[in-house]
């Protein structure tokens, strides 16, 4: 095989108002026909701008100050941009990480898939949306012809990906750039992605350079890994060869911060304690979506769903998109009301309580959200956001509370400092640890924990489940944690109950659904964790 990507001592910078931020300094890698080559770090290790440099997409201010990049022996550092369109797509493709925001959502996925091949005129206008429906056929999407006639919103975040890969395909590039393809994803999903990409290599010969933060990625897909950090490559070579013998402090922390890789628990496992704190009852919920000729649709979110959670246990709720786990956990906390089954808090059922008596009872349960980014005030100082919850229940004084949010930050690991900035001044690990302060302001007794860690790096991840784990037993919470990944739940959980379409299929203590799973599914969800086959789960 020869080396059709060849980056060598690769420098980029970002210019920006307050100053030059060396992005990447001195990184090398290459690819060869048919390979997928794993370049894998934390945020802001440099990753994607080497990947963009590749294919001449940096942002703006983003500029290469030093070294090659050479594509089938061409130096792309010297194309203008006339001479880029012909490689771009034809040559290099881009499937980027998020399709909400690279998909135009006015168009049909069809048309956007047709439109790629009429600018690098690989088809006619007559012919474009009979070759679309192909590609998005070609791309894993059953129903194909259907599928090209939706819009981006009308589809799963899975289908939507693989109209990305669709889109990348249409030029028939002879290499990949895959950014982070599947972080976003369920973990079955992710594995179809990844199936598909691998066998797309093997069938055409097509090169991936895959984006991950996940060295379980890297592990089952991979032939080799590039390990980034702080703009330098600090390791690589064969998958096994990095990941069984890491050379580097950096790999081994990376690798012992992985969840899929994970060795033991953070705390050993629990048994249901003496104390009921949360008790559902045959809970069912039900949307009408409008008027057909037959009548309303609906569509049961949730179908007679039941378990217990103890004081100061975890009870995870497991289960891809749409299984019904998060519109559970928002019937536990009052913020949904079912259509049928009953939801008791400390003896207290929720359905029957007025308004008023609800809103005493809530400031013994909170929530802390996925998206650090979406789920803070970016107006608000960090103060403001931690002390919200006091400021609502009217609890003390200013400077009480001032003091109260001092005492949490120091409780989350956070400077006293961090009081006075803005939530956009905050990496993402920062973010959901200040969400978790504020989701203590006012000492709950149950904490609903809605994804908390996967949107994050796996070291900022492991560290975030850490203090979980800490805030627990130095505090008595109790949690409901709401996960589609079984491995993050082998880190933290006492207790599973494993959610699929509306439905409970399995649950018990975490040891036991894990080592010996009854059902098909969560069999499925296992076998989908990436690096599952390095490590034994049970």
């Amino acid at each position: 095989m020869s080396a059709l990507l060849e980056i060598r001592d690769l420098a980029v910078s970002y210019h920006t108002r307050t100053g030059v931020v060396r992005a990447v300094r001195s990184a090398s890698l290459t690819v060869e026909s048919g390979q997928i080559v794993a370049v894998v770090g934390e945020s802001g290790s440099g990753k994607s701008t080497t990947a963009h440099a590749a294919i001449g997409l940096l942002p703006r201010g983003g500029r290469i100050e030093a070294g090659a990049v050479r594509f089938d022996g061409r130096d792309l550092t010297r194309l203008g941009e006339k001479q880029w369109r012909s490689v771009r797509g034809a040559g290099i493709a881009l499937v980027p990480q998020d399709p909400t925001v690279s998909l135009d959502p006015v168009k049909r996925v069809g048309e956007q898939v047709a439109e790629v091949l009429l600018i690098h005129g690989l088809a006619t206008r007559r012919t474009a949306p009979e070759l679309a429906v192909a590609l998005l056929g070609r791309a894993g999407i059953a129903e194909a012809a259907a599928r090209a006639r939706q819009y981006p919103h009308e589809l799963s975040g899975g289908l939507r990906q693989r109209v990305l890969i669709a889109i990348a395909l249409a030029g028939e590039p002879r290499l990949i750039i895959a950014d982070e393809p599947t972080s976003a994803l369920d973990v079955t999903v992710q594995r179809e992605i990844l199936d598909h990409l691998a066998h797309l290599a093997a069938e055409s010969g097509t090169a991936v350079l895959l984006i991950t933060h996940d060295l379980g990625i890297a592990a089952d897909r991979a032939s080799h890994v590039v390990v980034m950090s702080e703009g330098e490559v600090v390791e690589q070579g064969p998958t096994a060869a990095v990941l069984d013998a890491p050379t580097q402090p950096y790999t081994r922390a990376l690798l012992a911060a992985a969840p899929s890789l994970a060795r033991e628990p953070l705390r050993p496992r629990r048994e249901p304690g003496p104390e009921v704190l949360v008790e559902v009852k045959g809970l069912r919920k039900t949307f009408t979506l409008g008027r057909n000729r037959t009548g309303p649709r609906e569509v049961r979110a949730v179908d007679d769903v039941s378990f217990t959670l103890t004081r100061g246990r975890t009870l995870a709720l497991v289960g891809e998109s749409g299984s019904g786990k998060t519109t559970t956990a928002r019937m536990v906390v009052g913020l949904e009301a079912p259509t049928a089954g009953t939801v008791t808090f400390d003896g207290h059922e929720l359905s029957t309580m007025g308004d008023s008596r609800l809103r005493a009872l809530r400031r013994r349960f909170q929530l802390v959200y996925q998206n650090p980014y979406a789920s803070l005030n970016p107006r608000f100082s960090v103060e403001e956001v931690v002390t919200e919850p006091l400021r609502a229940f009217k609890v003390d004084s200013r400077a009480g509370r001032r003091a109260r949010a001092a005492e949490l930050l120091d409780q989350v690991a956070l400077p006293v400092s961090t009081l006075a900035r803005k939530p956009a001044e905050l990496s993402g690990g920062q973010r959901q640890r200040v969400a978790i302060a504020r989701a203590l302001a006012l000492r709950p007794d149950l904490v609903v924990c809605d994804e908390p860690v996967s949107a994050l790096d796996v070291s900022v991840q492991a560290q975030i489940l850490e203090l979980l784990v800490r805030l627990q037993s130095e505090h008595g919470l109790t949690y409901l944690f709401i996960t589609h990944d079984l491995a993050v739940v082998r880190e933290i959980a006492d207790q599973v109950l494993v959610m699929r379409h509306g439905r409970a299929v399995e649950s018990g203590q975490a040891d036991r659904v894990l080592a010996a799973p009854a059902h098909p599914y969560t069999a499925e969800l296992l076998a989908a964790i990436p690096g599952a086959d390095r490590v034994p789960l049970g």
